[in-house]
């Protein structure tokens, strides 16, 4: 598959994994968002903030820079995650989700959607070429920025929105 045709295909997983996810939390019942459903004692509501709170920072993947040593890095590779990485995820996890503690579902939503709309957006300004450098993002996913934001914004939202239904 030539660049541009997985820049033409990440944008339509992107925005069918949206659509789905959205018309999944507009199905379920209020009350369901109340219950148990991830570690931590995270209620579905609490993994719809904190999949609010994170979607937004999916564009900026397309900022990372790139894994390739180069000459101006003395041949070093720059790598994004600090050792304490897990730590530092958990508690900006929290506290996004402490931040949406007075948002109502619907409130929730749109902001999952509008957040969504700026990493498609973002993907669609980028130029082919960008999605196959390699990149590593703060949480340690390594590979091509196509397949970084694939993992990241497919296949974790995805599981997330799994939770999230029961």
């Amino acid at each position: 598959m030539n660049d541009s045709d997985r820049k033409a295909a990440l944008i339509a997983v992107l925005r069918a994994g949206g659509a789905e996810a959205v018309a999944t939390f507009r199905a379920l019942p209020e009350g369901h968002f109340a219950t148990g459903r991830y570690e931590n004692g995270w209620a579905a509501r609490d993994i719809l903030a904190h999949l609010a709170a994170i979607e937004w920072t999916y564009a900026r993947l397309l900022d990372l820079p790139s894994r390739d040593a180069d000459a101006d890095s003395g041949g070093r590779v720059e790598r994004n995650v600090a050792p304490e990485v897990g730590s530092r995820m958990d508690d900006y996890n929290r506290k996004q989700v402490e931040r949406r503690a007075s948002k109502t579902i619907a409130e929730l939503v749109a902001e999952f959607e509008t957040n969504r709309a700026a990493t498609i957006a973002a993907v669609e300004a980028a130029k082919p070429a960008a999605l196959a450098r390699q990149v590593e993002s703060f949480g340690g996913m390594r590979g091509t920025l196509a397949d970084v934001i694939e993992a990241v914004v497919v296949q974790h939202v995805g599981g997330h929105v799994r939770d999230i239904a029961g």
